[in-house]
């Protein structure tokens, strides 16, 4: 929520983008806490809709676009696509959430059990979303497009992938919202890899957790893009 840029994830993605011959556009969106809520989603919708009206500048086809999102960029990802179907916006095709990063009120099993132990620990977390809400963090007033967990309606939502390590101070918001996915009738592919702690597949490439992972991504893209048209995604 507060540092990176839009290359930062990158290489991680590169090698789907190799692999399904795909365009990545990646979204500069701004940080906090000079830009709270709801600048950053703000950003990212701006984002969906500039790729959607540049589709066949782009040589890509809009009917097989993919949102993706990483941690907090994860967060921001489910963000928008609350934001796209509440306000009647064109959908994707589907949303892969890598360890996303949901829940402002950072008060999970997980959360507590993680602390000192995962690389994104609860308080860490804390900080980044106070820069993104300020005093708001944790109030019953916090919505939905600013924390994707405050949702209590995850329907009309497209087909998508959830994963998290087991290890993960994210581990249980993240099976919450794949379950409130289910839960409305919607589809969802949720993967908790054991052991897994935030970041393991960047820190460690070559561990055979992040093979499977990389393997379960690669996987599920085929499949929806598969769906889709034949023309480049």
């Amino acid at each position: 929520m507060f540092s990176g840029t839009a290359r930062q994830s990158m290489p991680a993605y590169m090698h789907l983008a190799e692999a399904l011959g795909l365009v990545i556009v990646a979204v500069e969106y701004r940080l906090a806490p000079e830009t709270p809520y709801p600048g950053p989603v703000e950003d990212c919708a701006a984002g969906l809709a500039w790729t959607f009206e540049n589709a066949e500048k782009l040589g890509i086809d809009g009917n097989r676009v993919i949102v993706l999102g990483q941690s907090a960029g994860g967060g921001l990802a489910a963000s928008l696509i609350l934001l796209a179907r509440d306000h009647g916006h064109r959908m994707p095709l589907g949303l892969m959430l890598t360890a996303p990063m949901l829940d402002d009120r950072n008060n999970t099993v997980s959360a507590w059990q993680m602390e000192g132990i995962d690389t994104w620990g609860r308080s860490r977390n804390e900080v980044g979303w106070t820069a993104l809400l300020g005093s708001q963090r944790g109030t019953p007033g916090v919505p939905p497009y600013a924390a994707p967990a405050r949702a209590t309606d995850l329907s009309g939502l497209p087909p998508t992938f959830l994963d998290v390590g087991s290890a993960e101070t994210f581990r249980d918001e993240v099976v919450e919202f794949a379950s409130k996915i289910w839960k409305s009738g919607g589809q969802a592919e949720l993967h908790v890899w054991p052991g897994g702690f935030h970041g393991y597949e960047l820190l460690a490439p070559a561990a055979s957790i992040s093979r499977d992972t990389r393997t379960a991504r690669e996987a599920w893209l085929r499949r929806v893009l598969a769906g889709g048209s034949s023309t480049k995604a």
